[in-house]
């Protein structure tokens, strides 16, 4: 009986332990969705302060810019220039895209507005709504937006 009850225990043990060591493994993975849908400068900048941050800690960051966030990819659209770093929206977006992170607008924005694809900045594509799902539900994606 001892016997049993000592490899029941040790049986329990590897089981928890295994458990553990996935649920470890899939920390690891560090994934950012962050959307951008702000009109004013403060609360389009500030998502992408936050994404290149993950980015710089290792994470994989996804962006979506929507409504107004979407202006912030248009070449032609003039962005004011924020304190302290004297950087615009743009120029973090840009910096995002340097390092290959996924920049996209809206499958609606385009056909909402009077942008064309050909207005958008080198990087940005255009959202296939099925794909944006998909990598928001999977695992170990944290999703930001304002």
């Amino acid at each position: 009986m001892k016997r049993f009850a000592a490899t029941l225990i040790g049986l329990t043990l590897t089981a928890l332990l295994s458990v553990g060591a996935q649920a470890d493994e899939h920390d690891v993975e560090k994934r950012l969705f962050v959307s951008v849908t702000g009109s004013a400068a403060q609360d389009r900048a500030m998502p992408l302060v936050l994404a290149n941050q993950a980015l710089d800690q290792g994470a994989e960051v996804r962006i979506l810019l929507c409504g107004a966030g979407g202006e912030i990819a248009v070449a032609d659209h003039e962005l004011e220039t924020l304190a302290p770093r004297g950087l615009t929206p743009r120029d973090l977006l840009n910096r995002l895209i340097q390092h290959d992170v996924t920049v996209e607008v809206c499958a609606i924005f385009l056909p909402n507005t009077e942008y064309t694809e050909d207005d958008l900045i080198e990087g940005v594509g255009i959202a296939n709504p099925g794909d944006v799902a998909a990598w928001m539900m999977a695992p170990g994606t944290r999703l930001f937006g304002n």
